[in-house]
């Protein structure tokens, strides 16, 4: 068998475990996770080489019908995942709040005319482990190949990951040489990968509309000093809402930056010293200028 190489996207709906199983295969984290959906806000590459291929997954946004303002860049970023990717994992969690939801992205993987196969997620729930079946079956309808994938349950097995990695490169057509530097295992870069982490945190430690209507960015990073400083601010959509991110005595802000700061330092290998400010803009997600400057813009406005 030749040298394989392509890009291989994660299709689903908000919250079906396409980031964890992105995480997972490339073993490193490379995507966010949160138990909220609509985490993954812009496709983030996951990147795995061996001696036989290499596998670009690409974590798309969760699959979303929209028409304006941030949701239609995330409906946008899904459908161009779709157009853009070599082969497809139709990504099926047996949690999903209404059957139909899981054929939707079964279909629309389907009919893409692609390469591809299914993975059910969350199959470590064992409430829900009777929708199993139900899936299997609406995969097989379409000719679909049935794979599982449950983070729980799979987390310290490297046999598990490595039968799922020869499935998927099964998929990929053949290719001269990687695409990427094969001891990359992703493309995006330190401050964006650190912006995200932030935003993980408020994701986990927000609630309600909050974090769905949130925004990070960072305004200054220097590295030339000897303890690295990223200042950075979160951007809300409303006045009511600073108060609810800074909290009493300004307690959630500083667990927020606590909880990022450290795992940044994991991913810096460095002490860090990180400043987080808190500001308004409201309605930044239907301001093009806005949404441009914090990377929520289709190609076509590129």
């Amino acid at each position: 068998m030749g040298y394989k190489a392509g890009f291989l996207g994660l299709i689903g709906q908000p919250n079906a475990g396409k980031s964890t199983l992105m995480n997972y295969l490339v073993d490193e984290k490379v995507s966010i996770v949160s138990s909220k959906p609509q985490t993954t806000r812009r496709r983030i590459l996951g990147i795995w080489s061996s001696d036989a291929g290499q596998i670009v997954f690409v974590d798309a946004p969760g699959v979303i019908k929209a028409d304006k303002g941030l949701n239609a860049f995330l409906a946008q970023e899904a459908k161009e995942v779709i157009g853009d990717s070599d082969a497809l994992i139709a990504v099926v969690s047996v949690d999903e709040q209404k059957p139909e939801d899981a054929e939707r992205i079964i279909d629309m993987v389907a009919a893409s005319g692609k390469p591809w196969i299914a993975v059910i997620t969350k199959t470590d729930l064992a409430e829900k482990s009777h929708r199993v079946m139900i899936l299997k079956d609406m995969i097989e309808k379409k000719k679909g190949k049935v794979l599982s994938f449950s983070a729980k349950d799979s987390k310290k097995d490297a046999e598990e990951r490595d039968a799922l990695l020869i499935e998927f490169l099964e998929l990929m057509p053949e290719s001269p040489a990687p695409l990427y530097d094969i001891e990359l295992f992703t493309n995006e870069n330190v401050r964006e990968m650190a912006t995200e982490i932030v935003r993980e945190k408020c994701f986990e430690l927000l609630h309600q509309e909050v974090p769905y209507s949130m925004a990070v960015r960072m305004i200054k990073f220097d590295e030339e000093s000897k303890m690295p400083k990223l200042h950075m601010e979160i951007i809300v959509s409303k006045e009511s809402h600073k108060a609810i991110v800074i909290g009493k005595e300004a307690a959630v802000i500083k667990q927020i930056g606590m909880e990022a700061r450290k795992e940044i330092e994991k991913l810096l290998d460095s002490k860090i010293f990180l400043d987080l400010k808190v500001i308004a803009k409201p309605e930044w997600f239907e301001n093009k200028r806005m949404m441009k400057e914090l990377g929520y813009a289709a190609k076509s406005e590129d």
